[in-house]
């Protein structure tokens, strides 16, 4: 719907999928895992878990590649350092966020077709 403007929501919506996969990490710490181990272990699509990953560098790293090609994600440092409930005010803050700027963007629509209303009004008249 919303894919003209120039940026991405990247929490809003997702918030469940990121705290499912910072989970799986949190289950085998200290390991490199593959977008197909994390989209097995959380049930979640192989091409929705790889945009997770990709879009999100503040809660995921990306290694670099194994002699076999094979890329692999770890959780950044900071977000392994805090513990889940601090992982998830951190996300629903992302995601509060993000519905704030949609709302003023939403806004600001409603704003534009009400002047263009009034400016049109005396026309018509």
């Amino acid at each position: 719907m919303l894919q003209i403007l120039p940026f991405r929501f990247r929490f809003r919506g997702r918030t469940r999928r990121l705290l499912d996969l910072y989970h799986c990490f949190t289950e085998h710490p200290g390991t490199g895992l593959h977008p197909t181990q994390l989209s097995r272990h959380t049930g979640i699509g192989f091409a929705e878990v790889t945009r997770c990953l990709d879009s999100t560098p503040e809660l995921f790293v990306r290694l670099p590649k194994r002699s076999d090609g094979i890329t692999r994600y770890r959780l950044t440092s900071s977000m392994a350092a805090q513990g889940e409930e601090e992982v998830a005010r951190y996300l629903a803050r992302a995601a509060r966020r993000e519905n704030l700027i949609l709302y003023a963007l939403l806004g600001m629509l409603l704003c534009l077709f009400v002047i263009v209303a009034l400016l049109l009004t005396p026309a018509l008249a």
